[in-house]
């Protein structure tokens, strides 16, 4: 939702008020938009426009290399006839002008206008119209102008900034236009400056397939697709519009619509990337980022112009605007760094007893039940986490347990119980991130050190054992104590628990779960106390009456831990014995 303005009705005047101000240095405003300050020599004027809410698009792309005025209509609006005339005439350098725009009616009609005026003063004025979206129309012609305009224009700035004449600025233009295709997808819709609601809106759970830039209809609302099933629906239908007679290599833009985060894109360019190359296709100098957006739209396209050798040396050519940088020269002459600089040393796995195999067996059982139980418990624990913390134990948990429980399951079937531990701390630490990444990494890298892999068998002390060895760990490293509303909260019960109740002789199994069901009742305890440490501190008072995170996980874990291995979702044939003799999968 749009949420700063003053009077929505001035809002187009009033941005475009405050980017002026930001950019006084490099442009001037003009009646009906801006104009670039103008060089040493004379260009062909390349003029774009559209409504407002498309930012960086359209006057964040005006400067060096790129256009050199930009026409601002209101809100999703065309501007006036007048406000391109006014823009044009300022912009015009003596060497002819080039109107560049969507086709969308109103900005076809009053930049026409505007064309026969200048036209009739003698300024000669040529027309460039951007048709790229290949959900709106099966003719050419008729189709939309969305991200494509970036390709356009970028390669008439260009060409204009070589010097080249009017005749071949709208040439190269217009071979922009015909070698582009995209096609964008909609999460949500785009609320208008002073609205209660958004402009349109996408059912829950789906997308909106080939909807426009402002909402206009698509093709059809679909599902909601994981980032490699819509990467390929991207490019699966935007190859299949793929120009004739065409090269493979491509400029590329993932461009986002305003609300869907830089993350999203680099995760789903990687996909994009990578079927583009399946399919022989060679990526020159892409672009990944919001080009031309909606407001606050939910959503991104896919934008290819197939490149020749006319259209390539103007798509990688510099251009310096408010909102897009590019300088070939600070990267020339640089080289890759050591691809071995950053490698992990590989780690010998040492000798190990029939035992220690065995037990190892066992921990990945164990992991991957851990894993199971915290994937179960994510949103729950990111619930909890949120009340006065950052909301990520739980995504933190899930990645941690999963490298961890991958880690042992790749590892070799020669490797003992200790040195698979350590092995899964490790990776648990580097993946997970956070607090509790590094407090679960070190702790099951203690774990793994007090269990000797040379040993004949092992017994319920070994493991209290490692428990406790797993307890210090946390203690040392995260410095907290008991009553701190921390994870130590429920594993120093449950360590004590198991402890006494190993000395006693308790069956291992039972004093398992007995253990257990004292850390769960310390965890569910911890609702009464204030943080004293870490991130929820600040916000003590609001964390009375919930649970910490940290002992809530790992309540459950031990609880998952509890049953016997053939429930964990692996069956050995010495699962009994061991349990007979002490060896829990914990």
């Amino acid at each position: 939702m749009t949420r700063l303005f003053d009077d929505p009705a001035n809002f187009a005047e009033d941005q475009l008020a405050g980017f002026l101000d930001l950019y006084a240095d490099r442009l001037r405003g003009v009646p009906g938009g801006v104009v670039a300050h103008r060089g040493e020599r004379p260009q062909v004027a390349v003029v774009i426009g559209g409504g407002s809410g498309h930012y960086p698009a359209f006057c964040g792309t005006v400067g060096p290399g790129m256009a050199h005025g930009a026409v601002v209509g209101n809100v999703f609006t065309s501007p006036s006839a007048t406000q391109v005339y006014s823009v044009a005439k300022a912009a015009d350098q003596g060497r002819g002008v080039i109107l560049s725009f969507g086709n969308y009616a109103g900005d076809v009609l009053n930049f026409r206008i505007a064309a026969e005026r200048l036209n009739a003063e003698g300024i000669d004025t040529r027309i460039v119209i951007v048709t790229d979206d290949v959900a709106s129309a099966e003719e050419e012609d008729k189709r939309r102008g969305i991200a494509g305009d970036f390709t356009v224009f970028k390669v008439m700035g260009a060409a204009a900034a070589e010097g080249l004449d009017l005749d071949e600025v709208e040439r190269l233009g217009r071979d922009a236009n015909a070698a582009t295709r995209s096609l964008g997808v909609a999460f949500s819709g785009c609320t208008l400056p002073g609205a209660g609601e958004p402009l349109f809106e996408v059912p829950e759970g789906h997308l909106g397939l080939g909807l426009g830039i402002h909402g206009e209809p698509g093709i059809e609302d679909v599902p909601m697709l994981r980032a490699d099933e819509l990467a390929a629906l991207l490019v699966e239908r935007v190859l299949q519009e793929t120009p004739a007679s065409s090269s493979r290599r491509v400029g590329a833009i993932l461009n986002g619509l305003g609300a869907t985060k830089y993350e999203e894109l680099f995760l789903l360019w990687g996909r994009v990337s990578a079927r583009l190359r399946e399919r022989g296709i060679e990526i020159v100098d892409p672009e990944v980022g919001e080009l031309v957006t909606s407001l606050d739209m939910g959503g991104c396209s896919l934008t290819l112009m197939w490149l020749d050798e006319d259209l390539e040396p103007r798509w990688r050519a510099d251009a310096y605007t408010p909102a897009y940088r590019k300088a070939r020269a600070p990267l020339t002459g640089l080289h890759a760094a050591d691809a071995n600089g950053g490698a992990a040393a590989v780690t010998e796995i040492p000798e190990s007893s029939p035992a220690a195999k065995k037990l190892a067996d066992d921990i990945r059982t164990a992991l991957s039940t851990v894993h199971r139980t915290m994937v179960d418990n994510e949103e729950e624990l990111g619930r909890i986490d949120a009340v006065a913390g950052d909301g990520d134990h739980g995504r933190g948990m899930v990645r941690g347990a999963r490298f961890a429980a991958e880690r042992a399951e790749q590892a070799s079937r020669e490797a003992g119980a200790g040195w698979l531990l350590r092995q899964a701390g490790q990776s648990w630490a580097e993946y997970a991130g956070g607090t509790s990444g590094v407090l679960w990494g070190a702790a099951l890298e203690a774990f793994g050190r007090s269990l000797d892999d040379a040993a004949e068998s092992y017994t319920a002390a070994d493991v209290a054992t490692g428990v406790r060895a797993f307890a210090d760990a946390i203690g040392d490293l995260g410095r907290a104590t008991p009553g701190d509303k921390t994870m130590l909260d429920a594993l120093l019960p449950f360590a004590d628990t198991l402890q006494e109740a190993t000395d006693s002789g308790v069956d291992p199994a039972e004093a398992w779960r007995a253990a257990a069901e004292a850390a769960t009742h310390a965890a569910e305890a911890t609702k009464d106390l204030r943080p004293k440490i870490g991130r929820a501190r600040p916000l003590a008072e609001r964390s009375l009456g919930t649970p910490d995170a940290g002992a809530t996980s790992l309540a459950l874990i031990v609880t998952a831990l509890a049953k016997p291995p053939h429930a964990q979702g692996r069956t050995h044939d010495q699962s009994h014995e061991q349990n007979r003799q002490g060896v829990t999968t914990a």
